[in-house]
């Protein structure tokens, strides 16, 4: 009887205890975000805790074991400031901490991946590595990228031949002995020359990474002065909305205007981005010689890129076409008038009877007949699966080039 007695005091005072332990816990919630845009994959902890949570494609997250009382939670994310911040949580009760996290504007701990083998700091990595950003690229006028890169690392240079083609050197190494890379994957566009600069759309180009050194035990005997790595703008996808840029530029002296537009837009699991980039000059001037013949270009790029997740991994399409149009200046003259004379007929032409230019001409943007013409066509694909504990790379490319000298 007395055993009895004991067992129900027993299960009594279990039952008046356990409302008040499952009541010790409350629950912490919020939407995590940067100027605007909501951050994904952002880790929230509470300090003194091994609680820690994800923020989900919303920017959203969900704490609902989080220990009562004065707590202090973290938010941290690669390219933004660690943020911390006090909460009080009440027991059964739900607290909704909405943060806006800060972009980290230091250049010592940006992440690259350039020359190594996996993502490191600069500060930390024994390779020399150079990082430039759209912002500083942007910032240093240029015709093409490679102009770009050139102004914002010490060491790299470029041989130019034309307004619009340029070729990267690194430490007096350049043509096939600079490798450069496009997204990762190796730029196969007539490098081993100077009449053809970098086929790429330097407006959708996020940043580049630069390896100053011998890089060929990782890249091949291509990567002798080092490595130029592309790496194209990926933005920040929100679901059910559309973002887009708009940039612009002009040249006074060979009057090149330029507009670049892109988009983006989130599809269920599906992202998607557009870009087309369109350029126009005529010739440039200088006070000698005054318009220069022959010197005009027409450059139009195209790129798109789709990109899935999906429990079992993720997949990314992308293509992109780079049509050139660039005029090749003979420097024929009239003799007498020192004037700049063009080319008329291929077969019996007489450099000393060719007509000369109009002045219209000159700073006229249609091509004339000289010139070549580039297209460089790129499509590929980078694939990764989930298999067990582990994951599995496959990355497929295929490029496409043709250049056709017309002489009339």
């Amino acid at each position: 009887m007395k055993f009895i007695y004991t067992t129900i005091f027993y299960v009594l005072l279990l039952i008046c205890i356990c409302p008040e332990s499952f009541a010790q816990h409350a629950i912490v919630k919020g939407t995590v975000s940067s100027n605007s845009n909501k951050l994904i994959g952002v880790t929230v902890g509470i300090v003194g805790t091994a609680i820690h949570t994800l923020t989900d494609e919303e920017g959203r997250y969900h704490i609902s074991n989080a220990p009562t009382g004065a707590r202090i939670l973290v938010f941290s994310s690669v390219g933004y400031n660690k943020h911390q911040t006090k909460v009080l949580l009440t027991a059964g009760d739900t607290t909704i901490q909405n943060v806006n996290l800060k972009e980290n504007v230091s250049y010592l701990d940006e992440v690259v991946v350039t020359g190594v083998s996996r993502a490191t700091e600069v500060r930390k990595n024994p390779i020399p590595i150079a990082v430039v950003s759209k912002k500083v690229m942007d910032q240093n006028v240029n015709t093409n990228v490679i102009d770009a890169i050139a102004k914002g690392v010490p060491g790299l240079t470029t041989v130019t031949t034309g307004p619009n083609i340029s070729k990267p050197f690194i430490r007096g190494l350049g043509y096939n002995r600079v490798l450069t890379l496009y997204d990762g994957l190796r730029q196969e566009g007539q490098q081993w020359g100077d009449e053809h600069g970098i086929e790429m759309d330097q407006n959708g180009i996020a940043r580049a990474e630069v390896v100053k050194g011998p890089a060929s035990l990782a890249y091949g005997s291509d990567a002798i002065a080092g490595v130029i790595n592309m790496i194209p703008h990926k933005p920040n996808f929100t679901a059910k909305s559309v973002k887009g840029d708009l940039t612009s530029d002009y040249h006074s002296n060979n009057g090149m205007f330029g507009i670049s537009l892109g988009s983006s837009f989130k599809a269920n699991d599906w992202d998607y981005t557009f870009r087309v980039s369109n350029k126009a000059a005529h010739s440039y001037q200088n006070h000698v010689d005054g318009f220069v013949y022959g010197t005009a270009y027409r450059e139009l790029n195209l790129s798109a890129v789709a990109r899935v997740v999906k429990p079992w991994g993720n997949s990314q399409f992308t293509a992109t076409l780079y049509n050139n149009k660039q005029e090749i200046p003979d420097g024929s003259r009239d003799s007498s008038t020192r004037r700049f004379t063009r080319q008329v007929a291929d077969a019996g032409d007489n450099i000393k009877a060719r007509p000369i230019v109009p002045d219209d001409e000159l700073d006229a943007y249609q091509i004339n007949p000289l010139h070549q013409h580039i297209q460089h066509y790129r499509l590929y694909n980078i694939s990764e699966f989930k298999v067990a504990d582990g994951n599995a790379c496959m990355d497929c490319m295929g490029g496409y080039e043709k250049e056709d000298l017309e002489n009339m």
